[in-house]
């Protein structure tokens, strides 16, 4: 299991995991020791808090895939940062994002060969938690990351 995560961030370490009718859950956490500030760039050791986040991810062997993440807040220790604390973040997830890049990007793909309507009902039956309207806005968002 602790492969399948090193896939998403190499940062991340496998806790546990538990199957629950057709959904698994992962725990994850970040074994990074510092982390930089986003606003000064100076690197922080000192933890704030520390929160779980839960996002989906591709599906697994035909099971749907949520992942809980402990993830930490941090102090920024630069006194001239405006930033008092900062989140862990990750590329592989947008900030407040529910879904990883990978799994949106199978949406999108999938949600092109047919109506947002049909795409949404297709991936409900099929281990995604996805409406009609986050179709459409996911589909709104790479059409204009194409343009530019």
């Amino acid at each position: 299991m602790d492969e399948i995560i090193k896939m998403l961030d190499e940062s991340l370490d496998y806790i546990s995991h538990e199957l629950i009718d057709d959904t698994l859950y992962i725990n994850v956490k970040s074994n990074k020791e510092s982390l930089p500030c986003p606003l000064c760039g100076e690197e922080s050791t000192k933890v704030h808090s520390r929160y779980n986040k839960s996002f989906q991810d591709l599906p697994l062997q035909g099971k749907k895939v949520v992942i809980a993440l402990n993830n930490k807040n941090m102090f920024c220790t630069n006194p001239n940062c405006k930033k008092y604390t900062f989140s862990e973040s990750f590329g592989f997830i947008d900030q407040k994002g529910k879904k990883t890049k990978r799994l949106i990007d199978e949406i999108i793909r999938v949600s092109l060969t047919q109506s947002s309507i049909s795409a949404a009902k297709y991936l409900s039956d099929t281990t995604v938690e996805i409406k009609k309207s986050s179709i459409c806005n996911y589909l709104k968002k790479n059409s204009s990351h194409k343009q530019e």
